[in-house]
């Protein structure tokens, strides 16, 4: 069934984004990326207030590879 969306407002698109409206089959982002955030990190909106006694945020990883981004062409070939 069709998705129905009303206004939207784009700000930026970066370079590997994906923007979904409605429905698609497949989305293939280009890249991966990891990001580590402490306690009150990415708060958005108007008078937040964050109380955060002891905050530890562990970044030790010992993973190879946590997300492997293949790009695949039109015809669903692997690209080098």
């Amino acid at each position: 069934m069709p998705a129905i969306v009303g206004s939207i407002k784009i700000l930026s698109v970066g370079p590997s984004s994906i923007v979904h409206i409605g429905d698609s089959l497949q989305l293939a982002p280009q890249s991966t990326s990891k990001t580590f955030a402490g306690a009150g990190s990415f708060n958005t909106g108007d008078g937040v207030r964050t109380y955060n006694a002891v905050n530890l945020t562990n970044t030790y990883d010992g993973d190879i590879a946590d997300s492997n981004a293949l790009s695949i062409d039109k015809a669903g070939v692997p690209l080098p």
